[in-house]
């Protein structure tokens, strides 16, 4: 029970991997942490998504949407997982305007006592805001590289690089090793706050 008190965020939209989904969803609470899976719901009470290998269900009831600060603050991580999540969740009916989940992300960002991870192809969803990973150490899919150079940041040929207040992860299928960095983070989060730049899991 390494994460009791701990509140972790995560995206869910529909084309979720489900294993990742999953693995979430049972390894965090079985540390003690407190889950809650958030996404844009479109002024309903809940959306049921549906994965992208075996179109499994997923029923979301919470959003990301007109959170308040302090329950911003309330949260220790927010991870941001992989397949089409962010693809579908950086969508803005105005091109020029920033999604709500782009907006949230951003905000996130601005705290540094939110752990954030960003794995796979969810680095899509900071591409409107390149500046949040400019100059930053990560890992992403290999085929973001060319993304997250034009996006500013540092590369690292790892499975997970750990840079101060955020994690990444190169795929879905490298998520146990992701959750297991993150585990380790926030049971010693006086330790990634302090140290900037740690690279984990070759």
């Amino acid at each position: 029970m390494n994460l009791k008190d701990k509140k972790i965020g995560i995206l869910i939209e529909s084309d979720f991997y489900e294993h990742e989904i999953w693995y979430y969803n049972y390894r965090f609470a079985e540390e003690g942490a407190d889950v809650h899976f958030l996404s844009r719901l479109w002024g309903q009470p809940a959306i049921t998504f549906t994965g992208h290998e075996y179109k499994a269900p997923f029923t979301c009831s919470e959003s990301f949407e007109n959170m308040s600060d302090d329950d911003l603050k309330s949260y220790d991580a927010i991870i941001v997982p992989s397949a089409m999540v962010s693809d579908r969740l950086r969508y803005s009916e105005d091109p020029r305007q920033l999604s709500p989940a782009v907006k949230f992300i951003q905000r996130a960002f601005a705290e540094t006592g939110i752990l954030k991870g960003i794995i796979c192809h969810g680095m899509w969803l900071l591409s409107p805001t390149a500046e949040l990973v400019r100059g930053r150490r990560v890992t992403c899919h290999n085929n973001l590289y060319g993304d997250v150079k034009n996006m500013g940041a540092i590369y690292i040929d790892l499975d997970v690089v750990h840079d101060g207040d955020l994690i990444t992860g190169r795929s879905g299928a490298h998520c146990h090793l992701f959750a297991k960095e993150i585990i380790s983070l926030l049971a010693n989060a006086k330790q990634y706050r302090k140290q900037r730049q740690i690279y984990a899991v070759a």
